[in-house]
């Protein structure tokens, strides 16, 4: 529910080097799954981390396995963000207020709460009978028809778990969903405590990286951002820039992997304000204001595998190409103490891209919320492209070495999976990456000699004075081509 920090190195896993078999000629960008010959190191070096179906197997045994395997993990990593659907609606549930008259119930209030109760709420609690008039309140706001595109998200979730919400009986039904995924969601955020917790009372650095990077292995793949970590990312790009990693001019080609959908914010959890996704844009914008890259030259890829994210940045470029500019709401929390940067950058990022315009006011309940507003426009919206692309099964095939990336970023993405698939992820980002390319990421990983990528460096970047609340950034450099 809050956005996950990573302050922490990277794990290093010193791997065979194998060598990769050549991969065939085909169209530029074409969106293929990950070839035996580049999952071969992978599977040589964590045979305790493969699944099953592939432990089982005798290597000689798995060039015909492997297609086969890859398409349907393909399938199964996809069908997680239906649970990641149910996580974002759960947020929408406490923090919204576009659909009920009720008080917000901020994670502050949920933690006081627990904490009064012994760390379990009572079905008679306040809270929970707070949180059962919001979901009352939803289920209705959600059975009637309306242009209001979170509450069409949530009639269509609802709807996808068979409650047929124009009647009494199955707002009903809907209800006691909402409730028991809400208590479903409290026990797996102790669960994930508890896992870290056990891992630093074991004194064990690489048990507590590894548990780190994981965290959420099994959890639904959640599209829900935030701010702060773009702040991250133009320092660790002015970093590279600082010492000679990256040259002015330099950066043409850039890739987004899962650049989120602010649909209930992480950090605040409004919903007064259409949903957007910002990262691409900071990214742009953060690179112009480095002289890392020239407008006219510069591209953005996003890869995703949601349909959701996808489609919102296809229907903002489609009304970019007819002149209509795209509006980001920026919201900052001024009972926060900030640090000095954090506050700076948040006030001014967006310069390059785009101007200032009023923003959407909140609603008066919510309390003091400082609020700004920036429209990109429309030319550098039509910079971001979309394409489906699940990275740790799938890759964009280029025959062109030109036409591979300077830079991939992914942030708050690759935690989401275990050790063998973020490795199978860092293989097709090699290949993806230019010869000297970087990767950065704020999720510790594993890195694979064999694939080309090798740690250059870190950036460490703290945003308040509430603990924890940084991003430890590492860069991945490709150190050689990837015939």
């Amino acid at each position: 529910m809050r956005r996950r920090v990573n302050c922490v190195p990277i794990i290093v896993l010193v791997l065979l080097t194998v060598e990769v078999g050549a991969r065939s000629s085909s169209k530029a960008g074409e969106v293929v799954l990950i070839p035996l010959a580049d999952a071969m190191p992978v599977l040589r070096a964590l045979p305790d981390s493969l699944p099953e179906a592939l432990r089982s197997l005798p290597e000689a045994e798995l060039a015909g396995a492997w297609p086969k395997w890859t398409a349907q993990r393909n399938r199964e990593i996809r069908e997680r963000l239906a649970r990641g659907d149910e996580d974002t609606l759960t947020n929408f549930l406490l923090f919204g207020t576009s659909f009920t008259r009720e008080p917000r119930l901020t994670l502050a209030a949920l933690d006081r709460a627990r904490e009064k109760s012994g760390g379990n709420l009572e079905p008679d609690s306040p809270v929970v009978a707070a949180v059962r008039k919001r979901a009352e309140d939803l289920a209705r706001a959600a059975s009637a028809s309306g242009q209001n595109e979170r509450l069409e998200f949530s009639r269509r979730v609802l709807k996808r778990n068979s409650f047929n919400l124009a009647t009494d009986e199955g707002r009903a039904k809907a209800v006691a969903y909402l409730l028991q995924h809400f208590e479903e969601t409290l026990r797996e955020n102790d669960r994930y405590a508890e896992l870290l917790k056990a891992a630093q009372l074991e004194n064990d650095r690489n048990r507590e990286l590894v548990t780190r990077s994981t965290l959420f292995k099994t959890r639904g793949v959640s599209l829900d951002t935030s701010w702060q970590p773009n702040l991250a990312i133009e320092k660790s790009l002015a970093a590279l820039k600082e010492k000679g990693l990256l040259s002015a001019g330099g950066v043409r080609r850039v890739a987004v992997i899962g650049p989120g959908l602010d649909f209930t914010d992480k950090e605040e959890g409004y919903d007064f304000y259409a949903p957007q996704t910002v990262q691409p844009f900071a990214v742009l914008d953060s690179l112009m204001q480095l002289g890392l890259a020239k407008g006219e030259s510069l591209g953005v890829t996003t890869l995703d595998l949601s349909e959701r994210v996808n489609d919102h940045i296809a229907r903002a470029r489609k009304r970019a190409a007819a002149g209509a500019g795209y509006t980001i709401e920026l919201t900052l929390n001024p009972a926060v103490h900030w640090q000095p940067e954090a506050l700076n950058y948040w006030r001014q990022w967006g310069s390059r891209i785009g101007v200032n315009v009023a923003p959407v006011q909140p609603p008066a309940d919510l309390g003091r919320i400082e609020m700004r507003a920036l429209k990109v426009q429309p030319a550098f919206v039509l910079r971001v492209v979309p394409r489906d692309v699940n990275v740790v099964m799938e890759r964009l095939r280029f025959d062109d070495p030109d036409e591979r990336f300077d830079v991939v970023i992914a942030t708050n993405v690759l935690v989401y999976y275990d050790l063998f698939e973020q490795a199978l992820a860092l293989q097709n980002i090699a290949a993806m990456l230019r010869p000297g390319g970087f990767l950065l990421s704020n999720d510790a990983l594993v890195e694979v000699r064999a694939g080309a990528l090798h740690s250059a460096g870190s950036t460490l970047v703290s945003y308040s004075d509430r603990k924890e609340d940084a991003d430890f950034v590492n860069w991945y450099q490709n150190s050689g081509p990837r015939e």
